[in-house]
């Protein structure tokens, strides 16, 4: 039978007694009352820092810790990748210059419809890829389809509720859309369809790998809508809630074709170079008052603000 612990380490230590008492006799040497042996424990390869010791650096700490043998496991800084949507626009839709201006019936308008019909191949290709994806893709349904995700798009963002954004914008667009308005409050309303949309460009891309395929629709939509942007302060800065006006802008909607779960989003949205300039956004200035000497008060002064000039901002 095995013996106990306590057995064991009772024998041994009667048998270090004896031989340290043998060996005092032999060299006439008085012992003490109490005797400590030195018992060699378990190697200890790394021991930690005191409580109350300095803080070495980090390379002192790794150096010390690859002498004890502890490996040091070595950080790599690496960027999120998303694959959900594409960083940008491929082949980005050039709109004719005076489009929703020129008549087909005249002769610039019948250049750029001839010229739209020999740019149209590769967006028929692009088209074939994505019906062999997305079987209930149509270019006829399509673009009203599209035309509701831009609406509810936008009236998320005048009410602020970003769930409902991210599901109908990309990752791309949403920072785009949000940027600059923290503090204010957004006045949209989407009146009336001018011309019915359509669609005018189609690519199908593919990112990373071959296969990996995305969809990007470019939408032609003519409407009439009212903007008003109003800072903290209530004023307004740009638009007018009561003035509608046409609006003419090509949207571009993305798809991740490869996964089954994917959806059609607001991607982005082309403004062509010949596009008039955008209005000028009035921002509230601080006047700076009179300066007070400790004994004076503001109220007993007869102080009338100048009027200040006119200052604006383009976006």
């Amino acid at each position: 039978m095995a013996t106990s612990i306590c057995r064991t380490l009772k024998s041994t230590h009667l048998t270090t007694c004896h031989n340290i008492k043998y060996v005092a006799q032999l060299l006439d040497v008085r012992l003490p009352r109490w005797i400590v042996v030195p018992v060699r424990t378990k190697k200890r390869f790394f021991i930690p820092p005191a409580v109350n010791m300095k803080q070495k650096t980090q390379a002192e700490q790794e150096a010390k810790a690859r002498a004890a043998g502890v490996v040091v496991r070595q950080q790599y800084m690496e960027r999120a990748i998303n694959i959900s949507c594409t960083a940008g626009i491929f082949d980005p839709y050039v709109p004719p210059e005076g489009d929703a201006r020129l008549s087909t019936l005249s002769k610039e308008g019948l250049k750029q419809r001839t010229e739209q019909l020999r740019q149209s191949a590769a967006s028929q290709l692009a088209i074939r890829k994505i019906k062999d994806h997305d079987p209930e893709f149509s270019t006829k349904e399509f673009p009203s389809r599209a035309q509701e995700i831009f609406i509810e798009a936008h009236a998320a963002l005048t009410q602020f509720n970003k769930e409902n954004l991210h599901s109908l914008v990309t990752e791309r667009c949403y920072p785009e859309m949000v940027r600059g308005n923290r503090y204010k409050t957004l006045r949209w309303r989407f009146i009336e369809s001018l011309e019915p949309p359509r669609v005018v460009h189609a690519r199908c891309p593919d990112m990373i790998s071959k296969g990996n395929l995305y969809a990007q629709v470019t939408l032609r939509m003519h409407s009439r809508q009212t903007l008003a942007i109003y800072d903290r302060f209530g004023r307004l800065m740009l638009g007018d809630e009561e003035e509608p006006r046409d609006v003419l802008e090509y949207l571009v909607l993305e798809r991740h074709l490869v996964n089954p779960y994917g959806r059609w989003r607001l991607h982005g949205k082309i403004v062509p170079a010949w596009a008039p300039p955008k209005d000028a956004i009035i921002k509230t200035v601080m006047i700076p008052g009179p300066k007070l000497k400790p004994e004076e008060e503001f109220e007993d002064l007869n102080y009338q603000v100048p009027k200040p000039k006119a200052v604006q901002w383009y976006k």
